[in-house]
């Protein structure tokens, strides 16, 4: 079995040496930094051209399979509407374009080396460990000062990460899914405010002492005027606040996507619902190191 061997995306030397031997390649890696202003060069250099490092690396070692993370962002922005794979459009944000450039090179690498080559556009992955908006979220629940956010009907896709790599085993070994994009997510989208309370709710199995209660609920209109002033104070500090119109929009708006390709072509859907997503997630809250395993 081969070791660790320790590469870097722009050092097609280590590449190299990592694909050798290697018949199956899950590429993750790359810079995925939340807010689409902070360092857009970065994402171009490892999203894109490491990506194509990775892919010739790996061609010219014989690699017989290469299955790449992607991201929903790769497309156009739906707004209100579901989207699938053939949502028309082009990405706005440097992270989205970088990862629409990666998929393109992914598709042409499989042609010119004879790979199994596989695109999957993620929506947000939750799980135990991770470091996301979701996350962030419920640690501002339990710590109690994330007050309610109000109903605003919007619809957000999401999708835990063991179904992840449950679809990414799945993806590299059937034949059907060769040169196949594929959109991953739970087919059943949340409201911010059902995502709030679907937290609240696993957090209180259990908890002693509760997280607290809020008798009353932040407006939208008083969100999004305090992501404007976020905005405004942020360009004259030059740097991210914790609040600005983009952190609204991911409370407030709707980011929805359709599965049904990856149903329908191989059968695959995801089998873990937010609650029992939440549970898993949120195991570790509140455990002392040393009182068991997390």
């Amino acid at each position: 079995m081969k070791g660790a061997v320790i590469g870097d995306l722009l050092n097609k030397v280590s590449l190299g040496s990592a694909c050798d031997g290697v018949a199956c390649i899950f590429h993750c890696a790359g810079y995925a930094h939340a807010f689409s202003s902070f360092n857009p060069e970065l994402h171009w250099c490892i999203n894109f051209e490491g990506t194509r490092n990775l892919l010739d690396a790996a061609g010219e070692a014989g690699v017989k399979r290469f299955v790449f993370l992607s991201s929903v962002k790769a497309m156009a922005e739906p707004g209100d509407a579901c989207a699938d794979e053939d949502w028309s459009g082009e990405p706005l944000t440097p992270y989205g374009k970088a990862k629409r450039a990666a998929e393109d090179a992914v598709l042409e690498a499989g042609a010119k080396y004879g790979m199994h080559v596989v695109n999957l556009r993620l929506v947000m992955v939750y799980g135990r460990g991770g470091r996301g908006n979701l996350e962030r979220m419920a640690q501002g629940i339990k710590a109690g000062w994330f007050p309610p956010l109000p109903e605003a009907g919007n619809r957000r896709s999401l999708v835990h990460v063991d179904d992840v790599v449950a679809v990414m085993r799945l993806v590299a070994e059937k034949t059907e899914a060769n040169g196949r994009t594929y959109i991953v997510a739970d087919p059943k989208p949340y409201s911010g405010r059902g995502i709030y309370d679907a937290i609240r709710i696993v957090l209180a199995q259990g908890a002693d002492p509760p997280a607290p209660t809020f008798p009353w609920r932040v407006p939208a209109g008083l969100l999004q005027a305090g992501g404007a002033v976020g905005d405004l104070l942020g360009a004259l500090l030059r740097r991210q606040l914790p609040l600005n119109s983009e952190v609204v929009d991911r409370l407030l708006g709707s980011a929805w996507y359709s599965p049904a390709r990856i149903e329908s072509e191989l059968g695959w859907r995801a089998q873990i619902g937010l609650s029992e997503g939440l549970r898993e997630m949120l195991d570790t809250f509140g455990k002392v190191p040393g009182e068991g395993p997390v």
